[in-house]
């Protein structure tokens, strides 16, 4: 059964004090907003009201997740949210090897304040990964006026979301870094079909939310896909450093890999180290791994 590793601490001061060079490969959604992650947000989301978070009502009888309004983010918020990266950009280029790939979750709204920050720290921005997913988010409509305006949308109604995909620099060429640091490629999904950066996905199914309730939960079937790919040639060990509900890691025993999960929140951690050994044994069909 493949290793893991939780610790329950900041993921960024985690990588800074690690030694440079020891990692292969970091996938991870992280914290792109700030504010909903900060303690008076997360209690407000614990206790089902207020804040940042809307929280939807049920539809059809099943309960939606939560989710977050970047919408209401100040310009001081953004500032800090840049700030917030470029200290992860230094310090998750320091800890990968030369070729290491970096595969991070963002949100349309936000992808821009999260991706320069990693090119200016010397990241080779090499793909954007599309997770197909309707998330069924509301607001379409201009607020209190759906009626005056019933033609109008506020803004594209969400149905994917940004995977980036960057490369620390090799050294020489690719085939050096695989011969030497075992990275500089993405894995195939099988020998005759290449990684491709389109993937359909359902949202989290429930069953594995009631696994690991966290309002960030990833899907078992999409995970596995990106973190297979992370180790070109499936060696080597993968950091996630604001592990959430675990996704990531449990992925990453799933397909045999060696992982790092690192969260701040001990609440988080507590439930990850919970849910990663059910997460991990939750069936995926061929079709969701291929396609």
């Amino acid at each position: 059964m493949a290793r893991y590793e939780l610790s329950c601490g900041d993921g960024i001061a985690f990588m800074a004090a690690r030694k440079a060079r020891s990692i292969q490969a970091i996938v991870t959604d992280p914290p792109y907003g700030l504010r909903e992650y900060e303690p008076n947000e997360q209690a407000k989301l614990r206790r089902g009201r207020g804040g940042v978070w809307r929280i939807p009502p049920a539809l059809g009888g099943h309960v939606r997740s939560p989710l977050p309004r970047f919408t209401v983010l100040t310009a001081a918020d953004r500032a800090r949210l840049v700030a917030f990266f470029e200290r992860f950009s230094a310090a998750a280029e320091r800890v990968l090897v030369p070729g290491g790939h970096l595969i991070i979750a963002t949100q349309p709204l936000l992808s821009h304040l999260v991706y320069a920050p990693l090119v200016a720290a010397g990241f080779e921005k090499r793909g954007e990964i599309v997770r197909l997913v309707q998330t069924l988010r509301g607001g379409d409509r201009p607020k209190n006026a759906e009626r005056e305006f019933p033609g109008v949308s506020v803004m594209p109604r969400s149905a994917w979301e940004p995977w980036g995909v960057f490369r620390k620099t090799c050294e020489g060429r690719v085939q050096d870094n695989l011969r030497r640091y075992h990275t500089g490629g993405l894995r195939r999904t099988a020998d005759d079909l290449p990684f491709a950066d389109v993937i359909r996905s359902a949202p989290t199914r429930a069953a594995e939310r009631a696994l690991a309730p966290h309002p960030s939960l990833k899907p078992q079937a999409f995970m596995r896909r990106v973190v297979y790919s992370a180790l070109p040639l499936g060696r080597g060990t993968v950091l996630d450093p604001f592990m959430g509900g675990g996704s990531t890691i449990a992925a990453a025993a799933a397909v045999g890999y060696r992982s790092i999960g690192v969260e701040v929140d001990a609440s988080y951690f507590s439930l990850a180290e919970r849910a990663i050994p059910e997460l991990m044994r939750v069936p995926v069909a061929d079709g969701e791994r291929r396609t």
